[in-house]
């Protein structure tokens, strides 16, 4: 696919620039939990479709940093259906962005979480020493 709007901004790449999207359904029992999509530019990713231990990351390059925002929103008609849930239930909307050591995007996820289900765990790991971790 091609960057276009909020994915051109949140990945800092030209509009019209390549990428690749990767899209996960994930289920707990019979419900759909979360919906993830990953979007790399293409030069950056994967050759073959990142298997579920490492899922929703699909970059393999070193990160220098990822931030990720958290807000509740209502879910967008295409959420609703696929998580089969109302249009008026709020999803925990998760943005997430990776950058490498040089500054570069590598990665941007969007993930939705049903409201009346949604439950995020979020493992920080230790800087190398020398580096200051910052919150």
């Amino acid at each position: 696919m091609r960057a276009r709007g909020h994915l051109s901004a949140l990945l800092r790449v030209p509009a019209g620039s390549p990428l690749t999207e990767f899209q996960c359904l994930s289920h707990y029992g019979t419900s759909p939990h979360s919906l993830s999509r990953v979007y790399v530019p293409r030069d950056l990713a994967p050759t073959v479709v990142p298997d579920e231990s490492t899922w929703p990351t699909t970059v393999a390059t070193p990160l220098a940093e990822v931030e990720e925002r958290l807000c509740a929103r209502l879910p967008t008609p295409v959420e609703a259906a696929t998580l089969r849930i109302s249009r008026t239930l709020a999803v925990l909307a998760i943005t997430r962005v990776a950058t490498d050591t040089v500054g570069r995007v590598v990665e941007a996820a969007l993930l939705a979480l049903p409201g009346d289900r949604a439950e995020a765990v979020f493992t920080t790991h230790h800087t190398p020493e020398g580096r200051r971790a910052e919150g």
